[in-house]
């Protein structure tokens, strides 16, 4: 009912943008680009048809309309470099576990450093951290994990429902998810759209390494605050029974994945390329007289994990998210559209003054953009339908206000990843929730509490990091 209800909706707003006369200030295009942009929009929240069958229609739209001169404008954006690197961020991630590298590396990490309950939460937490690089999905992470988490719980005898560890362990699990997935720019495709409009409306040159760089403290922050906020909530013990037992379990685990195999080899080699030339990518035209880009860095590390005898799968095991690709294209074309023609300025001017804003202290303005992005997951679950929604928005009002657009845009792409409050918000949810050793209630209350953390730390880390680093 609610997808009917929004499909109709989407289609009389269209319509009256479409035909009511041209509003005061705004050109035709813009009035109907506001139109599109505003039918996609309720189509990608209310959902009757898949979000990629909504860009369809956009794309298809966009020049029926005469939004944009050129049908290859709309259908062009397929083939911006920004998709390219989303496609190719879903083959490295398709190498690493193709190849068991991921799983190597959490195996080792676990049995290193867990010897008490808090080192094991401790060493979840850093192995979230760390295998995020290599497996840039979220699900996949999750599905990663939630069955070394398992078999530890199992061992320690704790009971779904009533442990406190079983609690903490896996609920700290959707949490640190999150926070890994904020530091990573390719970590989940969302936040490769989010880079994508930075660098499209301001002009800027944000990639990887901008992003890890920007990030870092304000996932590290937020990841270590809720440890031992969590860890004093739950008032866990520190020494249980079949500690011995559990690490022995997850030692045979990595002993049956054999000796570092050549495939895995030759994925480490073309991640450590990869992130060589990401790291390098503001001196390699000093150092060689030209520079490789993210996007075809990201590229040549996807032919890398292809090519017979150097590669690790095959075109055919790569999973690429096809309908992902085409509903970015269509975001990109809808929003691009929305604000060459001047109808996001127009929009956003008018809000500007209707509330304002422009006599608004730019720091509020900030914080308030911030808390929003993070908690705006409480209202639409999906990362890409938010990010498509609120970041060219946030970019455009800055710009309005006079705030730099670069800065602000980057913090509140930052809170994209935190969806941790209920389990509808993501897959990632639903794995941990699978376990049982958590409520809907419990999730909740610690994902509320982790948000305004998180909240908190990515405003430290606007008004100091990010005022120095951009």
């Amino acid at each position: 009912m609610k997808g009917i209800i929004g499909a109709v909706l989407a289609v009389a707003v269209l319509m009256f943008f479409v035909l009511a006369p041209t509003m005061e200030g705004i050109t035709v295009e813009g009035q109907r680009a506001m139109g599109i942009f505003l039918f996609a929009l309720i189509m990608w929240v209310a959902r009757p048809i898949p979000i990629y069958q909504t860009s369809i229609i956009a794309i298809l739209i966009l020049p029926l309309l005469n939004v944009v001169e050129d049908q290859e404008v709309a259908f062009g954006t397929l083939g911006f470099d920004i998709i390219w690197l989303m496609v190719a961020a879903f083959v490295l991630s398709s190498a690493i576990n193709h190849t068991n590298l991921g799983k190597r590396l959490a195996l080792t990490l676990v049995t290193k450093l867990g010897t008490t309950p808090k080192g094991t939460l401790a060493a979840f937490m850093l192995a979230n951290f760390l295998v995020a690089f290599l497996v840039p999905s979220t699900t996949a992470r999750a599905a990663l994990f939630v069955p070394l988490v398992l078999v530890l719980l199992e061992v320690y005898k704790q009971i779904p429902g009533e442990s406190k560890l079983g609690k903490l362990m896996t609920l700290q699990g959707v949490q640190n998810n999150a926070f890994a997935t904020s530091m990573v720019m390719t970590a989940t495709s969302a936040q490769v759209l989010a880079i994508g409009f930075i660098n499209q409306m301001t002009g800027a040159r944000m990639g990887y390494m901008e992003w890890l760089m920007g990030s870092i403290p304000q996932a590290i922050f937020s990841a270590i605050v809720m440890f031992f906020i969590g860890y004093k909530i739950y008032k866990v013990k520190n020494s249980l029974d079949g500690l011995t037992e559990s690490k022995e379990i997850l030692k045979r685990q990595l002993k049956e994945l054999g000796p570092i195999s050549d495939k895995e080899k030759r994925a480490a080699l073309i991640f450590a390329f990869t992130i060589l030339s990401w790291a390098t990518g503001n001196y390699q035209e000093s150092w060689f007289g030209f520079e490789i880009s993210t996007e075809q860095t990201a590229v040549i590390s996807m032919l890398l994990c292809l090519l017979p005898g150097i590669g690790v799968l095959e075109w055919k095991q790569a999973d690429i998210k096809w309908d992902l690709m085409v509903f970015s294209a269509g975001a990109y074309a809808v929003g691009n559209a929305f604000n060459d023609t001047g109808g996001a300025g127009w929009m956003i001017g008018g809000l500007v003054e209707k509330f304002g804003l422009e006599s608004m202290n730019h720091s509020l303005v900030a914080l308030i953009l911030i808390f929003t992005t993070v908690f705006s997951h409480m209202v639409f679950t999906s990362k890409t339908v938010r990010t498509t929604i609120l970041i060219p928005t946030i970019i455009t009002l800055a710009q309005t206000i006079g705030m730099d657009p670069v800065p602000i845009a980057m913090a509140c792409s930052f809170g994209i990843a935190y969806t941790i409050t209920l389990v509808p918000h993501s897959k990632v949810n639903a794995l941990y929730f699978g376990t049982g050793y958590f409520t809907v209630t419990d999730q909740l209350k610690l994902g509320l509490l982790a948000c305004a953390v998180g909240s908190v730390g990515i405003s430290l880390t606007y008004f100091t990091w990010l005022q120095f680093l951009y």
